[in-house]
């Protein structure tokens, strides 16, 4: 891996690493769909000019409605998940629960796509989720005050996210494998738009948010989605999808220390302990290590 690719890795981690930051902070007055309607509206906003600027709108016209309902499952539905479960639980154990996303992509791909789990890979799986039920179990990162309901739905809130992550990965490999990157990530965000709009006008919240609230969620749209976005499919482009996905590492890394540093979180050892059971399994189930290779 070269400095420049190394570089862009790092950035990405740290910008997805803070989106669990920003989205709670957004959440606490925008309210869970408008802070996910606005992320993604912000987003469609500054990558539709660069897309039409590359001349591609005539490949979103063509295949405008796989497109846009690809950004339905891989960014309102997680998003807003995500924007819910930051109201009960930290924004480290919502990072670390993230870490899924890979086990899901997997286990969906297995299912839908018929995608071979070699024994390594089969491993990871199991591994990886255990350390999930372990983590869910211990109501690891609850906030102060919260419920054990609130924390529970919380997290299921998180899991259901990442499932939307894994099917949107398979739905992307069948439906909208040879597209241009830049146009999907432009055409997604457009369609989450669309799909969000209703929900983020009547749930709008009645008292004007703060400046730092509009400053977090410009932050989250510009920075954490649209450039993000960029950043992950070059990255993609340069390593491959193996390769890049396991940027889900490093995110955990960077959300835990902005909770703590900036948010007053705390990292207890049972997060700690359970975050690298499931960063483990990830690994395995991603194929980034492996033990053995017999096919199941």
């Amino acid at each position: 891996m070269s400095a420049s690719v190394a570089l862009e890795f790092i950035l990405l981690a740290a910008l997805w690493g803070a989106s669990f930051m920003f989205l709670r902070m957004g959440a606490l007055e925008f309210g869970p769909l408008p802070t996910a309607g606005l992320r993604v509206a912000i987003a469609a906003l500054a990558l539709l000019p660069v897309m039409l600027a590359r001349g591609l709108g005539p490949q979103l016209r063509q295949h405008w409605k796989p497109v846009l309902f690809c950004g339905v499952i891989n960014s309102a539905v997680p998003f807003a998940l995500y924007s819910y479960a930051l109201l009960h639980i930290s924004t480290g154990l919502s990072a670390i629960l993230n870490a899924t996303v890979p086990l899901f992509g997997a286990l969906v791909a297995w299912a839908w796509l018929g995608d071979r789990l070699d024994a390594s890979r089969a491993l990871g799986l199991a591994i990886g989720f255990v350390g999930v039920a372990l983590l869910a179990g211990g109501e690891a990162g609850l906030k102060p005050g919260a419920s054990g309901s609130a924390a529970f739905w919380g997290i299921a809130a998180c899991l259901l996210a990442t499932l939307s992550y894994g099917v949107s990965a398979s739905y992307t490999r069948r439906y909208l494998n040879g597209l241009n990157s830049l146009m999907v990530a432009a055409g997604s965000q457009i369609g989450a738009a669309l799909g969000l709009a209703l929900p983020t006008l009547l749930l709008w919240p009645q008292q004007q948010p703060r400046p730092q609230a509009w400053l977090a969620m410009l932050a989250l749209g510009l920075l954490c989605t649209a450039v993000a976005y960029v950043l992950f499919f070059r990255l993609i482009s340069r390593l491959g999808p193996a390769r890049a996905i396991t940027v889900t590492f490093a995110i955990p890394v960077f959300a835990v220390f902005y909770g703590v540093a900036l948010l007053g979180e705390t990292l207890t050892p049972w997060m700690l302990v359970c975050g690298l059971v499931v960063l483990c399994g990830t690994a395995l189930a991603t194929g980034a290590v492996r033990l053995f290779g017999r096919q199941l």
